[in-house]
Protein backbone atom coordinates (compact mmCIF):
# COMPACT_ATOMS: atom_id res chain seq x y z
CA UNK A 1 0.00 0.00 0.00
CA UNK A 2 1.08 3.53 -0.90
CA UNK A 3 1.99 5.38 2.20
CA UNK A 4 1.33 9.24 2.24
CA UNK A 5 4.46 11.08 3.14
CA UNK A 6 5.57 14.03 4.66
CA UNK A 7 9.32 14.92 4.95
CA UNK A 8 10.31 17.37 7.51
CA UNK A 9 13.47 19.17 6.58
CA UNK A 10 15.95 21.35 8.41
CA UNK A 11 17.44 23.02 6.27
CA UNK A 12 20.30 24.68 8.74
CA UNK A 13 21.27 20.85 10.24
CA UNK A 14 24.81 19.91 9.19
CA UNK A 15 25.93 23.67 9.34
CA UNK A 16 23.35 24.71 6.78
CA UNK A 17 24.47 22.44 4.12
CA UNK A 18 21.73 19.60 4.79
CA UNK A 19 19.41 21.72 2.37
CA UNK A 20 22.18 21.13 -0.46
CA UNK A 21 21.82 17.08 0.40
CA UNK A 22 17.59 17.27 0.74
CA UNK A 23 18.00 18.78 -3.13
CA UNK A 24 19.87 15.48 -4.41
CA UNK A 25 17.19 13.24 -3.20
CA UNK A 26 14.61 14.73 -5.63
CA UNK A 27 14.79 12.03 -7.59
CA UNK A 28 13.95 9.04 -5.21
CA UNK A 29 11.10 10.87 -3.46
CA UNK A 30 9.83 11.12 -7.40
CA UNK A 31 10.72 7.10 -8.08
CA UNK A 32 8.50 6.43 -4.46
CA UNK A 33 5.61 8.58 -6.50
CA UNK A 34 5.90 11.67 -5.00
CA UNK A 35 6.28 13.22 -1.33
CA UNK A 36 4.72 16.22 0.49
CA UNK A 37 7.85 18.35 1.80
CA UNK A 38 8.15 21.14 4.36
CA UNK A 39 11.35 22.70 6.05
CA UNK A 40 11.39 24.11 9.31
CA UNK A 41 12.28 28.12 9.80
CA UNK A 42 12.33 28.53 13.81
CA UNK A 43 13.24 26.60 16.46
CA UNK A 44 10.36 24.19 18.11
CA UNK A 45 8.63 24.56 14.26
CA UNK A 46 9.76 20.85 13.55
CA UNK A 47 6.94 20.21 16.74
CA UNK A 48 4.15 22.34 14.82
CA UNK A 49 4.67 20.64 11.57
CA UNK A 50 5.02 16.98 12.60
CA UNK A 51 1.55 17.65 14.94
CA UNK A 52 -0.03 18.82 11.50
CA UNK A 53 0.73 16.09 9.26
CA UNK A 54 -1.03 13.75 12.14
CA UNK A 55 -3.63 15.61 11.68
CA UNK A 56 -4.08 15.64 7.74
CA UNK A 57 -4.11 12.02 7.48
CA UNK A 58 -0.53 11.54 6.86
CA UNK A 59 0.73 7.87 7.37
CA UNK A 60 4.60 8.38 7.42
CA UNK A 61 6.36 11.56 8.78
CA UNK A 62 10.54 11.46 8.24
CA UNK A 63 12.64 13.52 9.85
CA UNK A 64 15.31 15.01 7.42
CA UNK A 65 18.35 16.62 9.55
CA UNK A 66 20.28 15.35 12.99
CA UNK A 67 19.40 14.62 16.85
CA UNK A 68 17.25 18.02 17.42
CA UNK A 69 15.31 17.75 14.38
CA UNK A 70 14.22 13.73 14.93
CA UNK A 71 13.50 15.56 18.90
CA UNK A 72 11.02 17.69 17.72
CA UNK A 73 9.54 15.60 15.17
CA UNK A 74 8.72 13.14 17.86
CA UNK A 75 7.47 15.56 20.00
CA UNK A 76 4.80 16.32 17.56
CA UNK A 77 4.26 12.89 16.89
CA UNK A 78 3.10 12.59 20.44
CA UNK A 79 0.17 15.08 20.05
CA UNK A 80 -1.40 12.63 17.98
CA UNK A 81 -3.73 9.85 19.12
CA UNK A 82 -2.01 6.66 18.69
CA UNK A 83 -4.31 4.98 16.03
CA UNK A 84 -3.60 7.95 13.79
CA UNK A 85 0.05 8.69 14.47
CA UNK A 86 2.20 8.45 11.60
CA UNK A 87 5.08 5.79 11.56
CA UNK A 88 8.58 8.12 11.85
CA UNK A 89 11.39 7.61 9.43
CA UNK A 90 14.49 9.25 9.67
CA UNK A 91 17.28 10.51 7.10
CA UNK A 92 20.08 11.71 9.73
CA UNK A 93 22.15 14.35 8.13
CA UNK A 94 22.71 16.47 11.32
CA UNK A 95 26.62 16.92 13.41
CA UNK A 96 25.22 13.77 16.15
CA UNK A 97 23.04 11.39 14.42
CA UNK A 98 22.91 9.41 17.81
CA UNK A 99 19.75 8.24 17.68
CA UNK A 100 19.79 7.23 13.81
CA UNK A 101 22.60 4.93 14.86
CA UNK A 102 20.28 3.56 17.56
CA UNK A 103 17.82 2.35 14.67
CA UNK A 104 20.57 1.76 12.50
CA UNK A 105 19.66 3.99 10.08
CA UNK A 106 21.92 4.73 7.47
CA UNK A 107 24.66 6.96 7.06
CA UNK A 108 24.17 7.82 3.17
CA UNK A 109 20.94 9.90 3.13
CA UNK A 110 20.12 8.36 -0.33
CA UNK A 111 19.96 4.97 1.38
CA UNK A 112 18.41 6.55 4.84
CA UNK A 113 15.76 7.44 2.31
CA UNK A 114 15.01 4.66 0.10
CA UNK A 115 15.06 2.18 3.97
CA UNK A 116 12.73 4.96 4.92
CA UNK A 117 10.13 4.83 2.20
CA UNK A 118 10.25 0.74 1.63
CA UNK A 119 11.46 -0.36 5.59
CA UNK A 120 9.40 -2.55 7.38
CA UNK A 121 7.96 -0.99 11.29
CA UNK A 122 9.01 -1.40 14.37
CA UNK A 123 8.23 -0.08 18.00
CA UNK A 124 10.42 2.18 19.94
CA UNK A 125 10.55 3.32 23.51
CA UNK A 126 10.39 6.91 24.28
CA UNK A 127 10.83 8.88 27.79
CA UNK A 128 8.62 11.58 29.17
CA UNK A 129 9.80 14.00 31.29
CA UNK A 130 8.31 16.29 33.54
CA UNK A 131 9.68 19.47 35.56
CA UNK A 132 8.10 20.59 39.08
CA UNK A 133 6.30 23.13 36.98
CA UNK A 134 3.83 20.23 35.02
CA UNK A 135 6.37 20.89 31.36
CA UNK A 136 6.49 17.95 29.84
CA UNK A 137 8.33 16.84 26.96
CA UNK A 138 9.66 13.44 25.07
CA UNK A 139 13.24 12.57 24.36
CA UNK A 140 14.15 9.68 22.21
CA UNK A 141 18.17 8.84 22.78
CA UNK A 142 19.43 10.53 26.01
CA UNK A 143 19.11 13.55 28.35
CA UNK A 144 22.00 15.18 30.17
CA UNK A 145 21.73 17.26 33.14
CA UNK A 146 24.43 19.82 34.69
CA UNK A 147 27.95 18.81 33.14
CA UNK A 148 26.05 17.38 29.71
CA UNK A 149 24.01 20.59 28.96
CA UNK A 150 26.84 23.16 29.55
CA UNK A 151 28.66 21.03 26.93
CA UNK A 152 25.39 21.28 24.09
CA UNK A 153 25.10 24.90 25.03
CA UNK A 154 29.15 25.46 24.39
CA UNK A 155 28.95 23.09 21.28
CA UNK A 156 25.94 26.09 19.62
CA UNK A 157 29.26 28.34 20.01
CA UNK A 158 31.12 26.82 17.91
CA UNK A 159 30.36 26.69 14.18
CA UNK A 160 33.85 26.27 13.04
CA UNK A 161 33.72 22.24 14.25
CA UNK A 162 31.41 19.50 13.40
CA UNK A 163 30.35 16.05 14.21
CA UNK A 164 32.44 14.17 17.04
CA UNK A 165 35.65 16.79 17.54
CA UNK A 166 32.81 19.44 17.92
CA UNK A 167 31.25 17.93 21.36
CA UNK A 168 34.44 16.14 22.49
CA UNK A 169 35.95 20.30 22.38
CA UNK A 170 32.86 21.39 24.51
CA UNK A 171 33.54 18.81 26.34
CA UNK A 172 36.81 19.64 27.39
CA UNK A 173 35.60 23.14 27.90
CA UNK A 174 33.23 22.85 30.16
CA UNK A 175 35.72 20.83 32.24
CA UNK A 176 37.94 23.96 32.75
CA UNK A 177 35.82 26.35 33.08
CA UNK A 178 32.37 24.60 34.29
CA UNK A 179 33.52 22.51 37.22
CA UNK A 180 30.63 22.61 39.67
CA UNK A 181 29.00 19.44 41.15
CA UNK A 182 25.51 19.30 42.22
CA UNK A 183 24.13 18.05 45.22
CA UNK A 184 20.96 15.77 44.43
CA UNK A 185 18.19 14.07 46.00
CA UNK A 186 17.59 11.25 43.39
CA UNK A 187 14.77 7.89 43.43
CA UNK A 188 14.11 5.64 41.23
CA UNK A 189 11.69 2.62 41.64
CA UNK A 190 14.71 0.49 43.21
CA UNK A 191 16.28 2.89 45.45
CA UNK A 192 16.83 6.46 46.64
CA UNK A 193 20.11 8.28 47.35
CA UNK A 194 21.64 11.47 47.49
CA UNK A 195 24.67 12.51 45.71
CA UNK A 196 27.06 15.02 44.84
CA UNK A 197 27.16 14.53 40.70
CA UNK A 198 29.32 16.17 37.94
CA UNK A 199 27.74 14.74 35.16
CA UNK A 200 24.33 12.44 35.06
CA UNK A 201 22.79 11.25 31.55
CA UNK A 202 19.37 9.14 31.42
CA UNK A 203 19.79 6.93 28.20
CA UNK A 204 17.13 5.26 26.00
CA UNK A 205 19.63 4.71 23.52
CA UNK A 206 23.36 4.10 24.02
CA UNK A 207 25.60 7.07 23.10
CA UNK A 208 25.63 11.15 22.08
CA UNK A 209 27.92 13.30 20.92
CA UNK A 210 28.31 11.65 17.90
CA UNK A 211 30.40 9.09 19.45
CA UNK A 212 30.51 9.10 23.30
CA UNK A 213 29.19 5.72 24.67
CA UNK A 214 27.01 6.24 27.77
CA UNK A 215 25.30 3.51 28.17
CA UNK A 216 26.84 0.39 26.33
CA UNK A 217 24.31 -1.69 27.47
CA UNK A 218 20.90 0.45 26.43
CA UNK A 219 18.98 -0.41 23.71
CA UNK A 220 16.00 1.52 22.65
CA UNK A 221 13.34 -1.34 22.55
CA UNK A 222 14.53 -2.64 25.84
CA UNK A 223 11.78 -1.13 28.30
CA UNK A 224 14.29 0.31 30.24
CA UNK A 225 15.51 3.49 31.14
CA UNK A 226 19.65 4.03 31.78
CA UNK A 227 21.65 6.21 33.20
CA UNK A 228 24.99 6.79 33.83
CA UNK A 229 26.39 9.59 36.31
CA UNK A 230 30.48 10.94 37.73
CA UNK A 231 30.10 12.11 41.48
CA UNK A 232 31.99 15.07 42.60
CA UNK A 233 35.45 14.31 40.95
CA UNK A 234 38.04 16.82 40.54
CA UNK A 235 39.63 18.12 37.06
CA UNK A 236 41.80 15.80 36.18
CA UNK A 237 39.45 12.70 37.25
CA UNK A 238 37.08 13.83 34.48
CA UNK A 239 39.86 14.39 31.98
CA UNK A 240 40.96 11.26 32.95
CA UNK A 241 37.14 9.40 32.68
CA UNK A 242 36.48 11.16 29.37
CA UNK A 243 38.53 8.99 26.96
CA UNK A 244 36.95 6.34 28.31
CA UNK A 245 33.47 7.04 27.73
CA UNK A 246 34.27 7.36 24.26
CA UNK A 247 34.97 3.81 24.52
CA UNK A 248 32.26 3.04 27.09
CA UNK A 249 34.68 1.69 29.88
CA UNK A 250 34.00 3.77 32.48
CA UNK A 251 31.66 1.81 34.38
CA UNK A 252 34.48 0.89 35.78
CA UNK A 253 35.53 3.78 38.21
CA UNK A 254 34.49 3.80 41.84
CA UNK A 255 33.12 7.42 40.96
CA UNK A 256 31.01 6.55 38.15
CA UNK A 257 27.57 4.82 38.91
CA UNK A 258 25.49 3.47 36.51
CA UNK A 259 22.51 1.41 36.79
CA UNK A 260 18.76 0.94 35.03
CA UNK A 261 15.21 1.88 36.37
CA UNK A 262 11.72 2.46 34.52
CA UNK A 263 11.11 5.50 36.44
CA UNK A 264 13.72 8.46 37.82
CA UNK A 265 13.34 11.64 39.93
CA UNK A 266 16.15 13.80 41.25
CA UNK A 267 15.60 17.32 43.52
CA UNK A 268 19.04 19.51 43.30
CA UNK A 269 20.13 22.06 45.56
CA UNK A 270 20.48 24.58 42.74
CA UNK A 271 18.33 25.42 39.30
CA UNK A 272 19.25 22.81 36.30
CA UNK A 273 20.38 22.97 33.28
CA UNK A 274 18.81 20.17 31.11
CA UNK A 275 19.30 18.91 27.26
CA UNK A 276 16.70 16.20 25.77
CA UNK A 277 18.17 15.28 22.64
CA UNK A 278 20.63 18.35 22.48
CA UNK A 279 17.93 20.74 22.76
CA UNK A 280 17.77 22.66 25.52
CA UNK A 281 14.85 21.96 27.63
CA UNK A 282 16.52 24.67 30.80
CA UNK A 283 19.36 26.49 30.63
CA UNK A 284 20.39 30.13 32.04
CA UNK A 285 18.05 32.01 33.84
CA UNK A 286 15.48 29.01 34.43
CA UNK A 287 14.15 27.88 37.35
CA UNK A 288 13.72 24.25 37.95
CA UNK A 289 15.13 22.33 40.66
CA UNK A 290 12.51 19.06 40.58
CA UNK A 291 12.47 16.86 37.31
CA UNK A 292 10.68 13.28 36.79
CA UNK A 293 11.28 10.84 34.60
CA UNK A 294 10.12 7.61 33.34
CA UNK A 295 10.61 5.02 29.83
CA UNK A 296 7.25 4.58 27.67
CA UNK A 297 7.78 1.02 26.44
CA UNK A 298 7.07 0.53 22.03
CA UNK A 299 5.66 4.14 22.28
CA UNK A 300 6.47 4.82 18.49
CA UNK A 301 6.62 3.20 15.37
CA UNK A 302 9.51 3.57 13.65
CA UNK A 303 11.00 2.43 10.28
CA UNK A 304 14.39 1.08 11.15
CA UNK A 305 17.55 0.52 9.23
Amino acid sequence: MHRKVKIILNPMADMGNAWRTARDLRSITEQHGGVDWSGTVYPGHAIELAQQAGEQGYDMVIAMGGDGTVHEVINGLMKISEEKRPVLGIVPVGSGNDFAHGINASTRPPEALTRALQGETSTVDLCLMTDEHGRMEYFDNTLGIGFGALVTIRSHKLPVLRGFLMYLTSVIQTIILDHNPIHMRIETDEETWEQKVIYLVLCNGPREGGGFLIAPEAKIDDGILHYAMITDVSRLMMLRIVPEVMKGTHGRFKQVRMGTCKKFSLTANRPLFIHADGEIFSGPGTNIHKVHFEVLPAALKVVRG
